[in-house]
């Protein structure tokens, strides 16, 4: 049964179950990487066979398979997917930035290049835990920035195939490639290139322990978006709310896994009593109740600051969650109080769900407190930026014993003279 708790009794650094489940794969880990870089397809291969018991004829999916899973997903499904694609891609590209050029002063123009990364690796966990929401949210943005390849990973099923509703979620967003592989090695493929998966410049997606000890792993080889860690959200509700549908939205992370952390602050202990009662009821009819009934009794809390609901706001940019519900009549009141939070989900009629399938932000955030100083995935996460400068001679004339003091203050004579040595007389 969740714990409910006054205000103040449970350190705020305490509230979210935060432990560093990744530190004991860190080995096995790196032989993978290493067995990849050595091997290459050939460890891919046997790595199918000995994790996911597949014996692979081919490791890239065909044009043929993609067509064949695309028809054998309900067409109900195929309209939704659609619809959530439209609703993601219209969301991320009011991200796009533009490029921009400044040329004040005479003889002077300096600017800056907003350009797409060239090559991007998109992990999704496959299986019997298919995600096809993680394909729109992880390719779309991708594609919106302009990204000349998106290169998907995928761990197969037994009988060597993609799970279907991953290849249709792959198509409607315009995935280049697709591969059967997962788990570290794929993101050892990814970040050093076998025979056939060419190396990529980004991998984003999520994954399990392994997967997250590989992308911090191969990170300097190549950028990723973020180190994810268990689940989280932080439901924020008065007395007004109704009891079941805040622990429906509860049990929406606590069914992730058992590490998941799943926290209602209320200015009630009625309130938060109900909850309580509501999860018991609800628990028992999920399909994964034992993965929530874990979660809910080792992670979950329930918070009561009496008469006083700012204080949940306190809470919210003290730990940083991943998910904030603001289960209020006046959400936008509350808005600019929140400092630090992956997503927000305002009012009492926005369920977290909305957020990781349909509405159009991001799914992909910062966990574990990261939200403090890192963001939600976006377009900004596909994109590099070069800056240019450019000075007439005479131009140049005008600073360049500026340039030459401050390079010889910091004790650097030959950045000085770089500057100075074109006005030199012959």
């Amino acid at each position: 049964m969740i714990r409910i708790y006054n205000y103040g009794e449970v350190p705020n650094e305490e509230i979210f179950a935060r432990e560093n489940i990744a530190s004991n794969v860190e080995g096995v880990v790196s032989d993978i990487i290493s067995t990849v870089i050595r091997e290459g397809d050939k460890a891919l291969y046997d790595y199918a066979l000995k994790f996911d018991k597949a014996a692979l004829d081919a490791l890239e999916v065909t044009p043929a398979e993609i067509d064949e899973a695309f028809a054998s997903v309900e067409p109900e499904f195929v309209d939704i997917l659609r619809e959530a694609a439209v609703n993601i891609r219209a969301f991320h590209e009011k991200q796009v930035r533009q490029s921009f050029v400044i040329s004040e002063k005479d003889g002077v123009v300096i600017g800056q290049k907003v350009m797409p990364i060239e090559k991007v690796g998109l992990y999704v966990p496959g299986g019997t835990a298919a995600y096809p929401s993680t394909v729109l949210m992880d390719s779309i943005p991708a594609k919106i920035a302009g990204c000349a390849e998106i290169v998907m990973v995928t761990p197969p099923m037994k009988n060597g195939k993609v799970n279907p509703v991953i290849l249709a979620a792959a198509k409607i967003a315009g995935v280049d490639r697709i591969f059967k592989v997962g788990g570290a090695q794929a993101v050892a493929a990814l970040a050093y290139g076998t025979e056939t998966i060419p190396r990529v410049d980004k991998i984003v997606g999520p994954g399990n322990a392994f997967v997250a000890e590989a992308k911090k792993q191969v990170f300097g080889k190549v950028s990723i978006d973020m180190i994810a860690g268990p689940s989280e959200i932080l439901v924020v509700a008065d007395a007004a709310s109704n009891p079941k549908f805040v622990a429906a939205d509860l049990l929406s992370q606590a069914e992730h896994d058992r590490m998941a952390s799943a926290v209602l602050v209320t200015d009630s202990r009625a309130f938060a009593e109900a909850v309580s009662e509501q999860l018991e009821i609800q628990i028992p009819l999920l399909p994964r109740a034992e993965i929530a009934r874990t979660s809910i009794d080792k992670n979950g809390k329930i918070i009561v600051s009496e008469g006083d609901l700012n204080k949940a706001i306190d809470i919210a940019n003290e730990i940083a969650p991943e998910h904030l519900e603001l289960c209020v009549d006046n959400p936008f009141d509350y808005l600019n109080k929140v400092k630090h939070a992956g997503s927000i989900f305002m009012g009492r009629n926005c369920p977290e769900a909305l957020g990781d399938y349909f509405a159009g932000p991001n799914h992909t955030l910062p966990t574990s407190g990261t939200a403090r100083f890192s963001s939600p995935l976006s377009v900004d996460d596909f994109v590099k930026k070069s800056q240019f400068t450019y000075y007439t001679a005479e131009a140049l004339s005008r600073v360049a014993d500026k340039v030459a003091y401050f390079a010889n203050k910091e004790g650097l004579d030959a950045h000085a003279r770089s500057a100075t040595v074109r006005f030199e007389k012959e």
